[in-house]
């Protein structure tokens, strides 16, 4: 499977997780609306990078593709620490 596939799958599984907690984040504390939407910065710098690595040379795509995929880490791990304090 290509960088490529890996990460929009990633992207797609995190993205079930954003819209799950949009629904949530108008309950929560302001503490964690604070939290979602520094993740939603990152998101959308995700959403850039994702686009950038079929848009771009296969050396260079390696470098955007490991950015991304330290991205989704981070956006992942945010996500999950929103999700276990709603």
């Amino acid at each position: 499977m290509s960088d490529q596939n890996l990460l929009d799958e990633e992207r797609e599984r995190l993205k079930t997780i954003r819209d799950e907690l949009r629904v949530q984040i108008h309950l929560a504390g302001a503490e964690l609306r604070d939290r979602f939407e520094e993740m939603e910065r990152n998101w959308h710098r995700l959403e850039g990078r994702v686009a950038a690595v079929g848009e771009t040379a296969r050396e260079e795509a390696k470098d955007v593709g490991e950015a991304a995929k330290l991205l989704i880490d981070e956006i992942r791990e945010g996500y999950e620490h929103i999700r276990s304090r709603l």
